[in-house]
């Protein structure tokens, strides 16, 4: 790694297993806790990056393929993994690394409610919203009232990710993408690549449609769920872990 790197780590830098969390805007590599502590239970090695502007970093461009390049050092020396997770901007960033994983390791690759699309007017909702998040910061009690689901210390590293960011950020997120639309991203998936789509439900403030995802993908696999959120690995993480190769024990 270089010395750029920020990142959190779980488990043992031996295990034969490797997982790389990604991540949304106004979050740190922290709330990707829980996830964590499940994958290293399992045997994985679990490497959480903090994304350019959040956890106190700084930088200037926040489009969304210079934060995938920023993170190109956690593949140095070929270095790869088995599964990688990307949680909302963070799903982002994840299809844009696609192209720099190494060709010859299978690679589960789990989205969880992207925003694909964002219609201009979505755009300006979203960045007040953001801004205001950012102004106003809520604290644990506040967002575990709002979110009975998350769990106290899910409540609290949400909280801190919002303290840890800051509106210059949000403002260069939303000023940075325009036109906000990856969805077509998905249509060329690397042959070692599988991809679970993991969508929230729109009445519960999901940001991933299913009218914005191509069709006839292969190696793409689409699940909504009902009645949850769109965070997802606080009120349902074991929608994430299904999706991840494990050995089963023999009946």
């Amino acid at each position: 790694m270089t010395s750029v790197e920020s990142a959190s780590h779980w488990g043992s830098p031996t295990a034969s297993k490797r997982a790389l969390l990604i991540h949304g805007l106004t979050m740190s590599s922290q709330s990707w806790e829980g996830i964590a502590q499940l994958l290293a239970a399992e045997g994985f090695f679990v490497v959480a990056p903090n994304l350019l502007g959040h956890a106190w970093r700084r930088g200037t461009d926040y489009r969304v393929s210079t934060l995938a390049e920023d993170l190109r050092p956690y593949f140095a020396m070929d270095m790869s993994y088995d599964v990688i997770i990307g949680h909302s901007l963070g799903g982002l960033v994840t299809l844009s690394l696609l192209p720099f994983l190494p060709k010859t390791k299978e690679t589960t690759v789990i989205l969880v409610d992207p925003p694909l699309e964002r219609t201009a007017e979505q755009f300006k909702v979203d960045k007040k919203r953001f801004m205001k998040e950012i102004a106003d910061a809520r604290t644990a009690d506040e967002h575990m009232a709002q979110h009975p689901a998350w769990s106290r210390g899910d409540s609290m590293l949400r909280a801190l990710g919002v303290y840890m960011c800051d509106r210059t950020v949000v403002k260069g997120i939303f000023e940075h993408n325009p036109p906000y639309a990856f969805s077509g991203l998905l249509k060329n998936i690397p042959p070692h690549v599988k991809i679970a789509l993991l969508i929230s439900d729109p009445e519960f403030g999901a940001v991933c449609y299913l009218e914005h995802i191509p069709v006839d993908v292969a190696r793409l696999n689409v699940k909504v769920f009902n009645g949850i959120g769109h965070w997802i690995q606080f009120e349902l993480p074991n929608a994430i872990m299904d999706e991840i190769p494990l050995p089963r024990a023999k009946l």
